[in-house]
């Protein structure tokens, strides 16, 4: 179960998350049933956004880097997760080797390398990091901001198998997301890699698993009777795309139009007063790169030099040739009055907590993953592990288990979108 958690929206539970919390029994019944037939991504964190009248995730990754934002209160919650995630993978494991991406320099992400080995190891398991970067030849000492230090090895392949030094492992843990490709050094190997290749973005589309979504997202709303559109974003894509030269620029305005409109009528159906937005980003790809909202389509028209070369490139240098186009959310989540948005931290497919990411310099119906963002750990609020502790849904707004519901949503949907693109044979 999920913990009872305090959230940044105060007041009385809105009539989707009642609805959640009531269907309970059904829902974690249908849950269990899912996950007795798709296999579980290792890890995921979803970021959420709660717009009061609908609440959805805009984004599931599959390599989640921000361990070191957790709550430590929920550091026994990660490790029996990472046991009953470990033990499907290797039931007699003793050694993992996890290997980061290569941000040897970012110590923020070298904070989350230091905690995510904490928890293996805290799980029983002899784990040690093995890098990939060309930059790391030898045995490499790196020093943490918040103190101690980690120790970095370059791995050597011998026949099938990724090693160390005097070190040889059941399981190779990514936590490099592939942005760049599939490097070589990774590819045929006998040891169970995990996640899988095709998870990394050089295989991945935000498409395809919202694709997916849709379809959990129907399931879901069945069973407990709501719209699903109450839990889904809309969304549709361009490919063929080339902001630095402007192809494409007439399909993107054409479905932002048709988007716009489709989202306007549902805000007419629900009497909401604010104004629909779509965001247009990469199809593949993280760390909030090549980004933006749009209220318009001639938002997306004649960008100036500056928007084009935000848009056309993300991670690894890599350009953009595909987008979607997404229903955006509005976020009414504040704290010490800045806009924040709940992410979901999973393993196994165990809710194991979250944070906020907070920006000062954004607006509820702008991307927070961007320069300038900070988090807040989520913290508890009763030592509670069940939707409510009481019994009795209206006593206790436990917001944070309609959040658990719908980030596992959305594990459940990368579930099915890695079973849809794995290899064949």
């Amino acid at each position: 179960m999920v913990p009872h958690l305090t959230t940044a929206l105060t007041g009385p539970l809105l009539e989707l998350e009642q609805r959640i919390l009531v269907a309970m029994p059904r829902i974690e019944h249908w849950l269990r049933t899912e996950w007795l037939t798709h296999g579980t991504p290792f890890y995921a964190s979803v970021d959420l956004r709660n717009a009061g009248f609908k609440l959805a995730p805009v984004d599931t990754n599959l390599f989640p880097a921000g361990f070191n934002n957790l709550n430590p209160d929920f550091l026994p919650l990660c490790v029996q997760a990472a046991m009953a995630a470990v033990e499907k993978i290797c039931p007699e494991a003793q050694r993992i080797l996890l290997i980061p991406e290569n941000h040897t320099r970012n110590s923020f992400y070298l904070q989350n390398v230091a905690a995510l080995l904490n928890i293996l190891r805290q799980a029983g398991l002899d784990a040690r990091i093995g890098s990939i970067s060309p930059e790391i030849t030898g045995p490499t000492r790196l020093a943490l901001p918040q103190g101690g230090e980690l120790l970095l090895e370059p791995v050597r392949r011998i026949g099938n198998r990724l090693v160390l030094d005097d070190f040889d492992s059941c399981a190779i843990l990514l936590n490099n997301d592939l942005s760049g490709g599939i490097p070589e050094i990774l590819q045929n190997l006998e040891q169970s890699v995990i996640p899988p290749l095709h998870a990394g973005w050089a295989v991945r589309r935000k498409t395809r698993h919202f694709a997916a979504y849709t379809r959990v997202a129907r399931e879901f709303s069945e069973l407990i009777g709501i719209d699903p559109w109450l839990v889904d974003p809309m969304f549709t894509s361009c490919g063929m795309i080339n902001f630095q030269e402007r192809v494409g620029e007439d399909c993107l305005a054409s479905q932002v139009s048709d988007l716009l409109s489709r989202i306007g009528a549902k805000y007419r159906e629900y009497g909401v007063t604010q104004d629909p937005f779509v965001i247009v980003k990469a199809d593949a790809g993280t760390y909030g790169m090549g980004i933006m909202t749009v209220k318009s389509p001639d938002d997306v028209r004649g960008l100036n030099r500056k928007q084009r070369n935000k848009m056309s490139v993300v991670k690894e240098g890599l350009e953009v040739s595909e987008v979607i186009i997404q229903e955006g959310v509005y976020t009414f989540e504040h704290i010490h009055d800045a806009v924040a948005e709940p992410v979901i931290y999973m393993m196994d497919h165990y809710v194991v907590g979250g944070f906020y990411r907070v920006h000062t310099g954004r607006g509820i119906d702008e991307n927070l993953n961007a320069p300038g963002s900070h988090f807040v750990p989520l913290a508890f609020d009763t030592p509670c592990s069940l939707p409510d502790c009481a019994g009795q849904p209206d006593t206790l707004p436990n917001r944070f288990y309609a959040y658990g519901v719908i980030a596992r949503l959305a594990l459940l949907a990368a579930s099915l979108e890695l079973e849809d693109t794995a290899p064949k044979g």
